[in-house]
């Protein structure tokens, strides 16, 4: 074979690579269609202009420290003097947590529960409670402590302010990662590396993988999000419709009770959800 025809043969090589790359998408998007879901458009109207915030507390066997949680955010935002919910999303816990917060809610209006029944996965336990609520605001707090919750001021002021997207971020100038092993700094930064290109330039992030973060509901509206896993934040930043995007400083704490729910599952729903990503972002939108 010629130089000539080398020449004429490579870029049909490439298509050709490209497309087996976009039918190797295709498949994998529909085998994890399932555990996929789209974010309705809002059909509830809130009367008048103003904002209202609904933050949700994924749990799952938290009886230990959700009381106290409660009470912590409940003192920092009630002052605020703003419309707010707090929407705790139970994963069926065995521990008593449904049990505490139900007492709680019945006290407290600003305060609700959901329980999801035969269901994992904190995306998902995320996505149910900001679907359940007519809130233009939409928040995420753990329930370990990990995350502060004297910042959220700080967060919903920022929110309120007109940015669709406030992160709690322990990458940003004046956050910190607590006191982490060495091996876990070096794989977290190597999660995040790993995003650099899916993001979009014009609101690129220093801490997408966080957990504890505020959103406009309308950036949401109409786009499909992975339900299970863990990375929430990053799937938002990728397929979202966002404008403006500011990062707080935070403190990232230590879990004061019980274990930490990362293990091999949450690594491999993390590189599933980058792959999904990588291929909506460089394959799937250029064939439709």
């Amino acid at each position: 074979m010629d130089r000539d025809d080398e020449q004429l043969q490579c870029p049909n090589r490439r298509l050709g690579l490209i497309r087996r790359l976009w039918l190797r998408s295709r498949a994998e998007t529909s085998e994890i269609s399932q555990r996929s879901m789209r974010f309705p458009v809002s059909c509830q109207s809130r009367k008048g202009f103003d904002e209202k915030l609904a933050l949700v507390i994924p749990t799952l066997c938290e009886a230990r420290n959700i009381a106290k949680l409660l009470d912590e955010v409940r003192s920092v935002v009630h002052p605020l003097g703003i419309a707010y919910e707090i929407v705790v999303v139970d994963d069926d816990s065995e521990d008593g947590t449904s049990e505490i917060v139900s007492a709680i809610a019945r006290a407290d209006d600003h305060v609700r529960l959901i329980v999801r029944k035969a269901q994992r996965g904190l995306s998902g336990a995320i996505l149910h409670g900001w679907q359940s609520t007519d809130a233009t605001i939409l928040g995420v707090i753990d329930a370990d402590f990990q995350h502060p919750p004297e910042l959220l001021p700080k967060l919903i002021a920022t929110a309120f302010g007109g940015n669709d997207l406030v992160i709690g971020s322990r990458y940003t100038n004046g956050g910190e990662l607590g006191n982490w092993k060495p091996i876990r700094r070096l794989l977290s930064l190597a999660a995040v590396w790993a995003t650099w290109p899916i993001q979009r330039k014009s609101i690129r992030v220093k801490d997408p993988m966080s957990g504890f973060f505020l959103v406009r509901r309308r950036c949401l509206e109409g786009a499909t999000f992975q339900s299970s896993g863990f990375k929430l934040l990053l799937d938002i930043l990728v397929r979202a419709r966002l404008t403006s995007v500011e990062e707080v400083p935070m403190s990232f704490g230590r879990r004061i009770n019980g274990a930490s729910k990362a293990d091999f599952r949450v690594g491999r729903d993390y590189a599933q959800l980058l792959t999904r990503l990588y291929a909506w972002k460089f394959v799937l939108r250029s064939f439709g």
